[in-house]
């Protein structure tokens, strides 16, 4: 059995965190494709195609993923030249897969049950139960089969959605599918054909997390956090708190006056404090410097980042590489308490988050005294002038 990871894509929706494909994000020091790649493995799938852009980032990024070399055997990459679609990028695989063969995407999360639940049948595709179907293609059954897809309708049709997991075989190469109206191929139409014959089982998931936006990582992390278990690998100087299951990697130091309370992850080499509060669901990279009396809540650092004294940052994002001045405070709540909306390329976006600070782009840097209303999301490589607040998105 092998499985083909669809990883081409161009990640439109994951600005300001899209300079890479975003499979390529880290979180817990690993990045989203990886969390697929393991729990195929242990679901006994040992040959594993990635198809990836033009850039190759994925390739070239996976080398350096802090695991052994063994774990990366059995994989292979193709690429898709030109984005035609998740039709177009599965041909990509077709004389490199035998009869039956898994397909999913490379950015969203699927445990290893949801996986083992399709392979146990000819055709099937991967459900889930969602509150918010307006955001995913929707799903009709009858008995035991898929009776019709439906992608992003206007009106709700069912609360059952397509998680982009498929247990295929050869065979449906043989369908001719044609462009859709936005000029590409759609895996869909595959699916559809199996439909008219009805031949397309299914399986509801449980675990499946999709990633679309930069705030649905918040999903990803907390149950990945809750997943951990304590494990003290750095040094802890005296009079600090360590409460709840932690993680801190070789080489980081915890200063006297921190209260570190978990579930929490922190990398490699950091340097935490002293008099910080590191609060629930916080995941900090490697190399990252968090200066004196600063406080994070619920919050993703991407590596090589320093927050300098006297910063808070809440329900927040920040990319590599970001330096943020002294006092920098990233607000998290509406004044009317509603959800949070973004402005992400010209349209209005309702995140569903009562709580949502600032999404960084990689190397962005802040003076002291800025201020970042909720919400806002800042691009890579940009500078925010001391004492500026921030209402708006900086490309």
């Amino acid at each position: 059995m092998k499985a083909v990871i669809l990883a081409a894509g161009q990640s439109k929706r994951f600005w300001p965190l899209n300079r890479q494909h975003k499979g390529l994000f880290k979180i817990l020091g690993r990045p989203l494709i990886f969390y697929t790649i393991e729990n195929l493995k242990k679901s006994g799938i040992r040959e594993i195609i990635i198809v990836q852009g033009p850039k190759r980032d994925i390739e070239q990024n996976l080398k350096t993923c802090p695991v052994p070399n063994s774990f990366w055997c059995g994989v292979k990459y193709l690429i898709q030249d030109k984005p035609l679609g998740t039709g177009d990028a599965l041909k990509r695989a077709k004389n490199f897969v035998k009869e039956k063969f898994l397909v999913l995407n490379g950015d969203d999360f699927y445990s290893e049950r949801g996986i083992k639940k399709c392979l146990k049948k000819k055709f099937c595709i991967l459900l889930k139960t969602v509150q918010n179907p307006q955001n995913f293609g929707q799903v009709l059954v009858q008995k035991d089969k898929v009776k019709k897809l439906v992608e992003k309708p206007k009106k709700e049709v069912s609360k059952l959605v397509n998680t982009g997991l498929y247990l295929l075989d050869k065979s449906i190469f043989d369908f001719k599918i044609k462009k859709s109206k936005r000029g590409e191929y759609e895996l869909t139409d595959f699916l559809k054909e199996l439909i008219k014959r009805k031949k397309l089982d299914f399986k509801i998931a449980k675990d499946w997390i999709p990633i679309s936006y930069p705030w649905d990582l918040f999903n990803l992390n907390e149950f990945l956090l809750s997943k951990i278990k304590r494990k003290i690998l750095g040094r802890i100087e005296k009079s600090t708190t360590l409460k709840g299951k932690i993680v801190i990697d070789k080489g980081t130091v915890i200063k006297s006056g921190t209260y570190i309370e978990g579930p929490v992850y922190i990398g490699k080499n950091c340097q935490i404090g002293p008099n910080c509060f590191i609060r629930k669901f916080t995941s900090i990279g490697d190399n990252c410097h968090i200066g004196q009396a600063v406080e994070i809540k619920n919050s993703i650092i991407g590596d090589n980042s320093k927050i300098s004294h006297l910063s808070y940052l809440g329900d927040s994002i920040i990319g590599q590489n970001c330096n943020l001045g002294a006092g920098t405070i990233s607000a998290n709540l509406r004044l009317d308490e509603k959800s949070v909306k973004v402005n992400l390329r010209g349209k209005l976006i309702d995140t569903g988050r009562k709580k949502l600070g600032c999404v960084l782009g990689n190397d962005v840097k802040t003076g002291v005294d800025v201020s970042l209303m909720p919400g806002v999301l800042v691009g890579p490589d940009s500078q925010i002038w001391p004492g500026s607040v921030v209402f708006e998105n900086i490309e």
